[in-house]
This record gives structure tokens, sequence and C-alpha cells, in this order.
């Protein structure tokens, strides 16, 4: 949520290589329609927003801002909005004053979606934010929520028996069997002391975040499990936004706090990031003892920079069985972290591609999906930003090198009006070939009195992948679930009902959630599977990879825990399989770096593999 050009700021600028910096000043200034029509960036300009110049108004045929316009009637329905029968608005979001005066008040929340009581399942925990007056104990503070799947397409709310109400002022939450017992644990990152939720295994959870060592305090964001030393046991990494101080809030022009800071577009607004002083980040080595020591320091993840962490996600870029870590930052260079196999990692940010934009610029990275959506067998990246600012697709061309290809895929020009946060590869009509979900609201409540195309509430974007080259828009069709103008934050991607189908969950800023049943109609096949992991993987798995192989396509999928933005997804993996009925060959890579083939398993269906022992359950 950048407010200053990044290249201008002072934290920036000595970080940037020198290339980059004279290309940033050198641009040929393009108009958004040419880049539209050349499917390239527009040039940065010097002012207030992101890597982008003000942009012109975008309408639809009503003449309605096309963030919360473009609707077409009697298009094909592929997302309902189910939240009221389903029971999940008894979920009310809070998040300070409805002004929004402060940052701390528009960031948002996550939510996770995750089997707590192993009865196969998933479960929705959705985290709240606070106020004020809740902070200094002048007013009950708002409390998160966690709904139990009573497989009928409706949720209860089980928080009290739970435990898990955190009532402070939530942020980022990540799912992971810490202990191995079988059971999913919860990790919630808050504004203040963050919280370990350990399963008990009978329905309810013990905050022991204190007594493992990772309760932190300042502000914590979007954080991620995996076993990044190979010892079986999930680590912790924990990004870190900024400090503040909510009782004293940044004022325009003064403590070092330039005027331009605080604007948008030339209009007031809350101040930050850009001119505060930034949290750092946090790995924590899961001791094996229900203990964990930060070595963020000793491993070259503390982000020295004080870099603005939105976002964290533990995944194999490069393929060499180790895990790598990705982290979203908002306003300034992103980073990545090559695993160099010896307890440390090595920052590969700008030598791969992916810190900066093809113009050497910086972006308020929000939100970041992983997956393979080319089908090439590596890791691709999709990364939200800020309004008047494009999403940025990442294609990993191998050896730790990325290009940003998401003007000639379709997936940037149409995101400049929107400001994206949480976001997902799914593949939404199981025909093989993984989709792009973006979830999107301002954080200007004032923007709707604006000419400017963008408003606060807007609508969710589905890409449909056409080729594993390009996509296009999924239409919006009236009264559907892509229909629903929401101030979208976390977004949560997972089969909820069982059917094949993967649907969403959306945390929207001081409202109920949003969830969008997948209601795709087609033949197509699938496959799912609950991966257990065995002697040397961490239980749940995460840090697996699967390839299925089928009809002279292969496929990847990885287990892991994190990303999007602030929020955690379902961690069994899902394949579409298109009109192809039967599987050659189905690969799994344990995170203990064994190897197992299934042959020929069973479709449509989700299916249990136990490490070591193949195929245990339909």
């Amino acid at each position: 949520m950048t407010h200053l050009p990044c290249c201008l700021s002072d934290r920036t600028v000595p970080l940037l290589p020198l290339l980059a910096v004279l290309l940033a000043a050198s641009v040929i200034k393009v108009s958004a329609q040419n880049a539209a029509d050349f499917h390239e960036p527009p040039q940065a300009q010097a002012m207030g927003v992101s890597t982008g110049p003000p942009r012109a108004a975008v309408k639809d045929a009503k003449m309605r801002p096309i963030t919360a316009g473009g609707f077409v009637d009697g298009a094909p329905v592929v997302f309902e909005d189910v939240t009221s029968s389903s029971g999940l608005d008894n979920f009310l979001h809070r998040s300070g004053s409805r002004e929004k005066a402060m940052i701390l008040e528009s960031v948002g929340s996550g939510v996770a979606l995750l089997d707590y009581d192993n009865d196969g399942w998933l479960d929705i925990y959705l985290l709240n934010g606070s106020t004020v007056p809740a902070q200094n104990g002048k007013e009950p503070p708002p409390r998160a929520m966690l709904f139990h799947n009573n497989h009928d397409g409706t949720f209860r709310d089980v928080t009290e028996k739970g435990g898990v109400a955190n009532e402070r002022w939530g942020f980022g939450v990540a799912v992971g069997d810490y202990d191995n017992d079988g059971w999913a644990d919860l990790y919630v990152a808050n504004f203040g002391k963050n919280r370990l939720y350990h399963n008990n295994h009978d329905g309810s959870f013990s905050d022991l975040a204190v007594k493992a060592g990772v309760a932190l305090g300042g502000w914590s964001t979007g954080p991620t499990w995996g076993d990044y030393d190979h010892d079986g046991f999930l680590d912790l990494f924990v990004p870190g936004y900024l400090k503040f101080d909510p009782n004293h809030p940044p004022t325009p022009g003064r403590g070092g706090i330039p005027a331009s800071s605080c604007q948008f577009r030339g209009v007031g607004s809350m101040c930050g990031p850009l001119g505060l002083t930034g949290e750092l980040d946090h790995l924590f080595h899961n001791n094996g003892n229900g203990t964990f020591t930060d070595v963020s320091e000793a491993a070259g993840v503390a982000d020295s920079q004080g870099y603005y962490g939105l976002a964290s996600i533990f995944v194999d870029v490069d393929d060499d069985g180790w895990l790598d870590l990705a982290v979203a930052n908002d306003s300034v260079p992103r980073y990545l972290y090559r695993n160099l196999h010896n307890g440390k990692f090595e920052d590969v940010s700008y030598v791969s591609g992916f810190a900066l934009t093809d113009n050497g610029l910086a972006q308020a990275s929000m939100g970041i999906a992983a997956g393979d959506y080319n089908r090439d067998g590596r890791l691709d990246f999709y990364v939200t930003a800020f309004s008047d600012d494009f999403n940025t697709l990442y294609r990993n061309d191998g050896n730790v090198s990325f290009s940003e290809v998401g003007f000639q895929a379709s997936v940037s020009n149409i995101t400049i009006p929107f400001l994206g946060w949480g976001t997902g590869f799914l593949d939404f009509d199981n025909d093989g070939l993984l989709d792009l979900f973006v979830a999107n609201g301002h954080i200007y409540r004032w923007v709707d009195q604006r000419d400017w195309g963008t408003t606060w509430a807007q609508r969710p974007l589905l890409f449909r992948n056409l080729d594993g080259t390009r996509f296009a828009e999924v239409p919006p069709a009236t009264g559907s679930g892509l229909a629903a103008v929401i101030p979208a934050r976390g977004a949560a991607f997972g089969d909820l009902f069982n059917d094949g189908h993967t649907d969403v969950v959306v945390n929207n800023m001081d409202a109920h959630p949003t969830l969008l049943r997948n209601v795709a109609k087609n033949d197509n096949h699938w496959i799912s599977l609950k991966l257990v992991g065995g002697a040397g993987s961490p239980r749940d798995a995460i840090g697996a990879k699967v390839f299925v192989a089928a009809g002279r396509v292969r496929q990847r999928a990885d287990v892991f825990s994190g990303g999007s933005f602030s929020s955690s997804s379902d961690v069994r993996v899902h394949f579409g399989l298109g009109a192809v009925s039967d599987i050659d060959k189905l690969e799994i890579h344990w995170p203990s770096g064994k190897i197992e083939v299934l042959n020929k398993p069973p479709v449509d269906r989700i299916l249990t593999v136990v490490e070591g022992r193949g195929l245990t359950a339909k």
C-alpha cells in the first residue's frame, strides 16, 4: 500500500541495480490504452502510487467503475455466493474506525481452511481485526471464529469450545502440524503477541505461543510453515510489517514523516508504509520438543532492510529438494531466498528477477500464489499489487530465474484499476490447467467519491487458463459469486463440499465473509490426495510435490502452508484431468526425499496416501 513512488524512497534507491535505476529514469511514457494494445506495462511517472501513474477511469456500459461493474447477463455461473445459506454470515469482521484513518485499520485479515477434527471435511477459521478502544481495554474485542463443517453445506460456530477467539488484532494465519501428532495446529499473526494454537484432539486448542517461544509482539502478518532443514519437523517463518503505535499515529510532516507519504493521488490519506520503520522478519527452527529457536539472523532471512512484509510461502523453486522462501513486501522489493542446504539461505531476489518489475521498480505486493500454470514442471508465482499498478505473473525459467509475463499472458492489464489481496492458482473447471483467482478491495473508503474508476468494495477476478501460456477473464455473470462486490482481503482455496470442485472463502473488511461455491458444470474428471508423511517427513507432508501423468500431460501440485494474503488453504492436492479417465502414473516426492509411485489410481476420488504404505483409503 504505497504512497510514494518506490524509486524515490530513501530505503529503496541504494538497493536498486544501477542499470535498473537508469532505465526507470529514462522510460518513455505510454498511455494505458497503448499498454493494453501491446500488452506492455505503462511506464512509471513521479507520482504517489506504486510503479504506475494515475490511469483513466475504466467503466462498463452502465458507466459503473469496472471494479464494481462489468457484469454479464446470461454468462455461465461458475461460482455461487452461498454465504448466507452456509451460516458463515454469523461472522462479522471489524477493523478500527469506519474512516480508516490509520494504516493499522486498513490491512485486514486472513482465513484458514483446515480439517481440525480429522473427519475428512474442511472447516473454516476466520480471523478478526480489532479497534483501538478494544486494545486499550475500553470495549469488548472482536472475536475470530472457527466453523465446523456439518457435511451438508452448512457450518456451525464452535469457537467457544475450540478456544480460538484470539481477541487480538488478527492479520495472518497458517496451518501446520508442528508436533507431528496427526492433528492440524494454527499459528495466528497479530498486532501484538501472536498465538500458537495447539490442537488438543478433542475439538479444542491451547495457545502455547509463549511456551514455544514464538509469541513475538509488534506487527506480524502472513506466516508460512515448512521443513527447511530436512529434520522432519515444520519450521515457521513470520514476516513483520511495520512498527506502529495506534495511540500516537504518524502525522504528515512531523517526526520525519514526509507529507507526500500520507497522500494518494494528491489527496490526504493515512500515513505509511513508506516513511515508517519496518518490522523484522523471523524464522523459527522447530526443536522437535514443542519449542522453537529464532534463527533469523543466522539463516540470513531477518530482513535487515526493515521491509514491510505481508505474505510469505515456503516452496521449492529450484527443485533441489529443499524448501526456498518467497516474501511479498509492500512498496519495496520482494524477497526470494534460496535454500543452501546448511541451515542458511541466499538472497537471490534481484538476480532471479523476482524483486522488481521489468522496469526496475518495486511494487506494493500484497498476496502471492505459487503453482505450475504452464505444466513445465516448475513453480511459478503470481503477485497482487495496488490500484494504478498491475498484478505480476512470474514464469519460472529454471536455474532460479523468473520472467515477468503477466501482460503477454493477459493477467496484468485488466488488474490495474483493482487493488489485489488474496490470490491462488486453482483448476476451477478441472480441465487440467491451473487458473487464477484474485480477491480485491481498496484501502480508502473515500475513493468511491472520486471519478477514478476504482471503488472501496470490488468484485473478484477469475482468469481461465487457455493453453498454458494465455488466460482469459471469466465473465462475471450477473448475480453470481463473481459479481459479489466486496471489500476483500484474505482468500483461501479448497474443496469444502468434497465434490471434486475447488471453492473459495474470502475474509472481507468490516463485513461478513464470502463463501464462493464452485458450481462449474462439465464432465471433467479429477483426483485429490491427502498425504500423510512418514519417517523423515512432516506428518502433514507440507513440502511434498506430486506429479500426475495422464493423457500425455504431466501436472504438478505442491503441499504448502500460507501464501495468498495472510491465509492458508487446503493441504490436499487437487488435479483436474479433463476428459481423461485414467491416470498413467502418480509420483509423490516426499519431504524426506523418498519418491513413491502409484500406478493407475482411481479417479473422481479423494484418496489418502501414507508415505511408504501407498494408497490406504478412499
